[in-house]
């Protein structure tokens, strides 16, 4: 089983508050009737249990039957997981001390692909429907850079970071398959270029480096929503440079050595800043893969 993150339109943006907003009402219930249910017998309700109770409020909250049973579900593991009697209330009001990030989930059933079309030279976007409460759907665009066409798509949760941009977080049962070449290649890391091959290929990082200067002048302007920008451009930049790079690695070759170094033992040196962004870390994770 895989996860693909895949970033929604922001176009998409105030009906998907709205529905968070009836994802944050069903769990703050049942995370209500758990907790009293507790006091009252001592006993646990189980997400089994708590499906009983939000049955048959799909349409006055237009969220899928199963979207209520998958918060349920959710709920039942997380009380069981952090071992707590109650859990966190969830709130989207953006003038709460502890805003809770929006979140949507939906079973299999409710998934439908639509159509993945070629936007521009190389990217692709790709439609999802959704569907709420009887009879309604909810069409969604999204920039694909995995083309779920080739993907079983199992379940999907829509999540938001904190810059208020929503993902698509699918999860899918079938990868398509990478045909390797038969050659071999050893990998060199380190900080002037992250990665080395000895094909003579190059992985050169440095995006905080790149950033530096427009970073400190966010900060000083203390400029919150421009160094949470920056900081995501730094991370999503270093992430896809990566990924070309380890694809290319395994398309051409059968076994890939990569030379043993830990990222622990420069972060207390003057190299960290260099080490941190070479992601050392990362590649090997996508490399494993």
């Amino acid at each position: 089983m895989k996860t693909l993150k895949l970033r929604t339109k922001d176009k998409h943006a105030k009906q998907l508050n709205i529905l968070a907003g009836a994802v944050n009402f069903v769990w703050n219930y049942v995370n209500e009737l758990s907790f009293k249910h507790l006091k009252r017998t001592g006993k646990f309700f189980s997400a089994y249990d708590l499906a009983t109770y939000t049955k048959g409020a799909s349409e006055y909250l237009n969220l899928h039957s199963q979207t209520l049973q998958a918060i349920s579900e959710v709920h039942a593991k997380s009380r069981k997981q952090f071992k707590k009697a109650k859990l966190n209330w969830r709130t989207n009001n953006p003038k709460a001390k502890r805003r809770s990030l929006g979140w949507i989930p939906f079973k299999k059933t409710a998934i439908k692909h639509l159509a993945t079309r070629q936007s521009g030279k190389k990217s692709l976007k790709s439609t999802i429907q959704l569907s709420l409460a009887k009879g309604k759907k909810l069409t969604i665009d999204l920039w694909d850079s995995y083309n779920l066409a080739l993907y079983s798509i199992n379940t999907l949760e829509l999540v938001q970071d904190n810059r208020g941009h929503w993902y698509a977080c699918i999860t899918v049962k079938d990868f398509p398959k990478v045909k390797g070449g038969d050659g071999k290649v050893g990998v060199d890391l380190g900080c002037k270029d992250a990665a080395t091959s000895s094909q003579g290929d190059k992985l050169t990082i440095k995006q905080t480096q790149k950033w530096a200067k427009k970073l400190t002048i966010a900060q000083r302007a203390n400029h919150k929503k421009r160094v949470k920008a920056i900081h995501a451009k730094i991370k999503n930049t270093r992430q896809d440079l990566i990924h070309k790079f380890t694809t290319s690695l395994i398309k051409d070759n059968a076994l890939i050595v990569v030379g043993k170094l830990q990222s622990s033992s420069f972060t207390s040196s003057k190299l960290a800043k260099s080490v941190y962004d070479a992601g050392w870390f990362e590649m090997k994770r996508q490399l494993d893969y």
